[in-house]
């Protein structure tokens, strides 16, 4: 159809550029792609743990509607009140995944004559968010807090700053402490997202944020379920008037349908299993040093990163590393920018020293 001719000619240019995407299927290979970092996504305590609440439910396949209508249900609430009483917070909000917190807390939270100051690197949804915001908004300087200070600064009006707690696509931490410092002395409201440390980072994975001590100095977080908890969704961690707020303007949470209670249920039961997994925890450091000495990089988290400046040669290594039976996945521009583009390496507590020792020989060997 000719009225299709502008989408072919943009993915045309996509495939010129060698970062035409597509959809492919991991197959039998090893897993160092999913954000499955305790092996919860393929638990089958999770499972019989969340089949056990599900038995006890009268309806479990779907919420009826969304949460201000037919979609509210007394599990949820539980799950609502569970997770802030984890994560020291007076209330939270699930969301029926990290992109619809984001979008729906920078969209309708920071209001016309106030500031967002953002990380560079700061994830796609918040930055979806903040461009449906009536804020104004600029970036830092990735994780430099010098930069950060300055346009704190020259912010005129009620501020936001937002970040990650760790990275997705580098692995590395945000300097919080600096950053609260920051905040606190130019009366600026912290949001961190904590997506990628959730279940990871602290004695009983419960965040960046816990485990410096900083929740009393975050104006809000988010903990998304997709990564280290193994399932679906996200909770928006705040006060109370927080929570009642996202409830009455925020779009994202509004006019949506609810997730259903089978998805709270796996949500509830990850929550019970993974802050007591402390020898996954130790196990992934272990495997964290071991590719750091064969690979280099300063990653402390199971997001590891080998360079490979350009998107043909990024495919090839990813392609090799496959051809070797290692899902590995290459990150191309423009997800990243040029000359920047990597293997983005993710360690798991169900990887064992010698996938990894096998996994740096391969790389090693890619000419």
């Amino acid at each position: 159809m000719q009225k299709e001719d502008f989408l072919r000619n943009a993915l045309e240019k996509r495939r010129e550029q060698h970062a035409f995407r597509q959809l492919r299927l991991g197959g039998q290979r090893i897993d160092f792609c999913s954000n499955d970092y305790l092996g919860l996504a393929r638990s089958e305590r999770v499972q019989e743990e969340a089949l056990q609440i599900c038995r006890q439910l009268p309806q479990v396949h779907g919420s009826g509607g969304s949460r201000l209508l037919a979609g509210n249900y007394e599990l949820v609430e539980q799950a609502e009140k569970l997770i802030a009483t984890f994560h020291e917070a007076p209330a939270g909000l699930i969301f029926n995944s990290g992109y619809d917190a984001n979008l729906g807390l920078f969209a309708s939270v920071p209001q016309k004559g106030d500031v967002i100051i953002y990380d560079q690197l700061i994830h796609a949804s918040i930055r979806d968010g903040i461009r449906l915001s009536p804020a104004q908004s600029f970036s830092f300087i990735h994780n430099d807090v010098d930069d950060l200070e300055k346009k704190l600064v020259n912010a005129d009006g009620r501020t936001f700053v937002a970040v990650e707690s760790v990275y997705s696509m580098d692995g590395d931490m945000a300097p919080l402490r600096d950053i609260a410092d920051l905040c606190s002395r130019h009366n600026a409201l912290l949001i961190v997202d904590e997506a990628h440390a959730t279940g990871i980072v602290g004695e009983k994975g419960e965040g960046l944020v816990q485990a410096l001590g900083l929740q009393d100095h975050c104006f809000a977080r988010v903990h998304t379920f997709g990564k280290a908890v193994g399932c679906h969704g996200a909770a928006v961690l705040g006060t109370v008037t927080l929570r009642d707020y996202l409830i009455n303007f925020c779009r994202a949470f509004i006019y949506t349908t609810a997730l259903p209670p089978q998805a709270v249920a796996v949500i509830l039961a990850a929550y019970d299993i993974f802050p007591d997994l402390h020898e996954e925890r130790i196990h992934l450091q272990r495997l964290i040093q071991q590719f750091r000495k064969r690979l280099g990089g300063t990653s402390e988290t199971p997001v590891q990163v080998v360079m490979a400046p350009g998107n043909e040669h990024a495919r090839g290594l990813a392609q090799h590393l496959q051809d070797n039976g290692m899902d590995v996945r290459a990150i191309l521009h423009p997800t990243v920018p040029k000359g920047q583009e990597r293997l983005r390496v993710v360690l798991h507590s169900f990887n064992t020293e010698e996938e990894v020792e096998n996994l740096a020989a391969a790389v090693l060997s890619y000419s």
